[in-house]
């Protein structure tokens, strides 16, 4: 009887010692991405990771309980790279919340765009974990939430904009943006009418500036 790789249960062994947990996890990820990269993510078996690092998969069970708990954990590797610019592009010194929100806008649908076009493969996984609301999806939209309300704060401390409840606002602008930087929309529906993104932009910063600007 064959047994599927994915199905190993998880044995204690003992981890050499020059192999620490942390290391041992990392290197788990990083191979585990490049088989997504090279074949995708479904493709990709336990088996696959733990044969490429001379493990057995019921060594890699030990740092990771499932198939899918390394494919959050790997949506998570890739997410966080666009979340750590974002959140420095949110405190950027010498820019306004204008520039600020502006910028995080670009870079959020630069990134879904060039995903798309140079890592198709991640991208499809991406695609997925947004479809099926994957915890590590759901923790990168919140940051990203939670970056775009600290400038509205900020720009609302400042003058800057006329709002009155800068969470709500931040809320929208978040919504407002989908149609940019959704793997899905952008991917799928790349030919569906959209305004350009920079007649966007300058649209949300109007509503930011509240009536008087706007005059």
């Amino acid at each position: 009887m064959t047994i599927d790789a994915d199905q190993v249960p998880v044995r204690v062994q003992e981890l050499r010692p020059e192999e620490p947990a942390p290391t041992t996890r990392c290197r788990i990820l990083a191979t585990a991405e490049q088989f997504f990269r090279d074949i995708g993510y479904q493709k990709t078996t336990v088996a696959d990771i733990a044969k490429t690092l001379r493990m057995s998969p019921a060594n890699v069970y030990r740092f990771f309980e499932s198939k899918k708990a390394i494919n959050e954990a790997v949506v998570e590797r890739v997410t966080r790279e666009v979340e750590a610019l974002i959140a420095g592009i949110a405190v950027a010194p010498g820019l306004s919340a204008d520039q600020r929100i502006a910028e995080i806008i670009r870079e959020l649908h630069r990134d879904c765009i060039e995903r798309c076009s140079d890592n198709p493969r991640i991208h499809e996984m991406v695609e997925a974990a947004m479809s099926e609301s994957w915890d590590a999806c759901r923790h990168h939209i919140d940051r990203i939430g939670k970056a775009l309300e600290r400038v509205v704060t900020e720009g609302v401390r400042s003058g800057e904009f006329q709002v009155e409840d800068p969470a709500t606002t931040a809320a929208c602008l978040h919504v407002a943006i989908t149609r940019y930087c959704h793997p899905v929309l952008v991917s799928q529906y790349s030919n569906a009418p959209a305004p350009p993104i920079d007649a966007m932009i300058a649209f949300l910063l109007r509503a930011l500036h509240g009536p008087a600007e706007r005059s």
